[in-house]
């Protein structure tokens, strides 16, 4: 990729996990070794060579969007689309930010994700199949933290073929980036018309099952998702041994 994608960022939901001890955090706006969650990923964004992104807010979204328009002074051009229905699954916030991406491929990932530059570059040389996605995934299962928490995934080559949290057999874990193309939304609108709801990983299942995901390994590359305050502290000390290069 060279360029010009756009990138989508879901900070839509509750971060309850994260604010059980201090009620009134707000997950995007959390600090990860100083600096804002949503401000790391718009700069992994950048990095993976987009030059717009699409923020999907919810709860508080007032205030997320206040706070991240005010501190945000990197090369993005910044625009903030609101999920109402942010107590369903997040392919529902997916879905609300299709009409400001349109059909050109684009670079998915939530805002509460830590990313190194080695990460965002195997994003930015990362392209999707036909009308599917890539998933950006780490076979490293071993160094992965609070493995229960992950989205496991089973690949034959680089052909994704199942995921979820409660895969028995799977030899990948889901990083939390797609690179992906109109084709994801179409899945989650098929699955939402069908059930009332639609998580991300619904959508990828029935990606898969029409041979549309591929697996892109990060062979290394930091990651981390920052969902409870045992992941935020994880994570602060990957960043303070120089995992973030």
């Amino acid at each position: 990729m060279t360029g010009g994608r756009t990138g989508v960022v879901l900070a839509a939901g509750f971060g309850s996990r994260l604010r059980e001890e201090d009620p009134g955090r707000l997950k995007p706006l959390t600090e990860v070794a100083g600096r804002p969650l949503m401000l790391r990923t718009l700069d992994t964004l950048a990095a993976a060579g987009c030059d717009r992104a699409v923020i999907v807010v919810g709860f508080q979204g007032a205030r997320v969007e206040a706070a991240i328009a005010s501190a945000y002074d990197g090369p993005l051009a910044l625009s903030f689309v609101e999920n109402p229905h942010y107590d369903l699954a997040n392919g529902v916030s997916v879905l609300a930010a299709r009409p400001a991406v349109g059909d050109d491929p684009f670079v998915l990932t939530m805002a509460d994700h830590v990313f190194s530059e080695a990460f965002a570059r195997i994003a930015a040389a990362t392209t999707p199949p036909d009308s599917g996605a890539a998933l950006l995934v780490d076979r490293n299962i071993d160094a992965v933290f609070d493995l229960d928490d992950a989205t496991k995934v089973r690949t034959d080559g680089d052909r994704i073929v199942a995921i979820g949290k409660a895969l028995d057999a799977y030899d990948a874990i889901d990083t939390g980036m797609f690179v992906a193309t109109a084709g994801l939304f179409d899945a989650l609108e098929a699955v939402r018309r069908a059930t009332g709801d639609a998580s991300l990983s619904d959508g990828v299942a029935r990606l898969c099952a029409e041979d549309r995901m591929r697996a892109v390994d990060v062979h290394g590359a930091f990651w981390q998702d920052v969902d409870t305050p045992q992941m935020l502290a994880h994570a602060e000390a990957r960043l303070a041994a120089g995992a973030g290069g």
